[in-house]
């Protein structure tokens, strides 16, 4: 396919890395220079160049800008009926992209993570979820949602993500401290903890782990009992309700 990128970001970067040596012509936006220019210079098939040659260039393009600047960037671009659009940005759900790109096709309203660039990613994807699925399967999933309500929700949990991180990054400078390799430790760490959900529903794991007495049920009592989960549910609660 021609593909085009407006904005040129870390996650539309990282959305070209994994989409680059299969096929595409892709043309990404110059706003962001230098990461467009180390895109283009390192990948045959990728090209840089102003907005507006991006959209002439392209059969579906990609808004990979922030919801508050693609007003001011999209009113003075020139989309075709032809065209199929599929949005990065949160906050601006199909009927805004409709009226932001028209009169292309407001096809599609994605969120990609950062290991879309390997492959084997999840992408929540409200709208034409088998175009999305014809651009980025099979080698990652796409997760297809009812309506705008369910793309928030997703919004809100994935955030969970970050958090996270920052257990297993704080557990492995634990970790860190007593062994001799800080960064076997946490490679360990990190392992142990995607390949476990990745194969085992969360119930079933925390059931495989509730041996009585065991380290993992003591910690994980230990963290309820500080009311990690009902802090959890409440910050979801804040997201999902916009406060700041």
């Amino acid at each position: 396919m021609r593909l085009g990128f407006l904005g040129c970001g870390a996650i539309a970067s990282a959305v070209v890395r994994g989409l680059a040596g299969k096929g595409h012509r892709i043309t990404v936006s110059e706003r962001s220079r230098a990461r467009s220019a180390a895109l283009a210079a390192e990948f045959g098939d990728v090209t840089a160049a102003a907005n507006q040659a991006v959209v002439d260039a392209s059969d579906v393009v990609f808004l990979g800008l922030m919801a508050e600047a693609a007003e001011g960037i999209l009113s003075g671009l020139v989309f075709r009926e032809d065209q199929q659009v599929i949005s990065f940005m949160a906050g601006a759900g199909l009927a805004r992209v409709a009226e932001l790109a028209a009169p292309a096709r407001a096809a599609a309203v994605m969120m990609p993570f950062p290991g879309i660039a390997q492959g084997g990613s999840p992408i929540m994807a409200l709208g034409d979820t088998g175009l999305v699925a014809r651009i980025f399967g099979p080698s990652n999933t796409v997760f297809a949602l009812r309506d705008e309500a369910e793309l928030n929700a997703y919004l809100c949990a994935q955030a969970v993500l970050s958090p996270v991180a920052r257990m297993v990054k704080d557990a492995a400078g634990w970790l860190g401290g007593r062994v001799e390799d800080r960064q076997q430790g946490e490679a360990f760490l990190r392992m142990l903890i995607t390949s476990s959900l990745q194969q085992t529903a969360c119930k079933d794991l925390i059931e495989a782990l509730n041996a009585p007495g065991g380290y993992n049920q003591r910690l994980r009592l230990h963290m309820e009992d500080a009311g990690t989960g009902r802090n959890l549910v409440a910050g979801l609660d804040m997201l999902e309700g916009g406060k700041p």
